[in-house]
């Protein structure tokens, strides 16, 4: 019961790492509100209970994420935990094939929706005395990947975000983290509707030192950890979570193993 009594908001909830990290949360005594834009929250909330509610937030609008954050404080008194996960990778491709509308969708979401969530879970924080922020990024965000110039620029961008944040209110009781997901097995991996984890000896990655993809409880432990008292003196960290590529692998950043994370 490492999150008795707090009140956590989880963007992205409706599925993948978002829906693991709710679930996760709740059966470590947090109270949790599971927001997406799909819809999905609703059945995922109602898989949790009592100690959890959903609802529909588009993470780019400054109204919606507002919102979000009211009916943490609404619903529970408070907010102690806030995780910005939702996102999404967009097409991959060279740069010069890249469209300026491909680079406004994907940064409104994966830097736009992570300035918003901080600075209303920050300003919800500093009323009740602190909390924890943990922003889901990605290793794309670390090594450059073949064909993801927009999308990792947006990652890189929340790992700024995430220490320069961190500095402004360590003072204040507020810490604020980010996991660095490498290639993991989500709903919107192509082979995933046929296999819920990935079959052992089939899919192997390239370039990955601990062999084996990513699953979405592996990104939601990293976050659970960053989120708990268990990391009370952890402040603005990128803490990767991909099997080694980030730092056994980075001669072979131009090329991306497999699939890219997906929430």
């Amino acid at each position: 019961m490492r999150l008795k009594n707090k009140t956590a908001v989880i963007t992205g909830a409706g599925s993948g790492m978002g829906r693991a990290m709710a679930e996760m949360f709740a059966r470590e005594g947090a109270r949790v509100v599971c927001a997406d834009i799909s819809g999905k929250q609703d059945e995922v909330a109602a898989g949790i209970g009592e100690a959890a509610v959903a609802i529909h937030a588009d993470v780019a609008s400054e109204a919606d994420v507002k919102n979000m954050i009211a009916v943490a404080e609404q619903k529970f008194g408070r907010l102690d935990i806030l995780v910005n996960n939702a996102g999404f990778g967009g097409e991959m491709k060279p740069l010069h094939e890249q469209t300026a509308a491909s680079w406004d969708r994907i940064h409104s979401v994966n830097i736009r929706g992570v300035f918003l969530g901080m600075k209303y879970g920050v300003i919800s924080m500093l009323k009740s005395g602190g909390g924890a922020i943990v922003n889901i990024t990605s290793a794309a965000g670390i090594i450059g990947w073949k064909h993801h110039s927009i999308y990792g620029a947006a990652k890189a961008g929340v790992n700024q975000l995430t220490k320069a944040a961190a500095l402004d209110y360590a003072g204040r009781n507020i810490r604020i983290n980010a996991v660095a997901p490498g290639t993991t097995w989500t709903g919107l991996v192509k082979q995933s509707a046929e296999h819920p984890e990935p079959p052992p000896g089939i899919f192997v990655l390239p370039g990955i030192p601990m062999n084996r993809w990513g699953l979405a409880r592996d990104i939601a432990a990293a976050a659970l950890y960053l989120a708990s008292d268990d990391a009370a003196y952890v402040t603005g960290v990128v803490l990767p979570v991909d099997g080694g590529y980030s730092i056994g692998f980075s001669g072979m950043g131009a090329e991306t193993p497999g699939t890219p994370s997906r929430r």
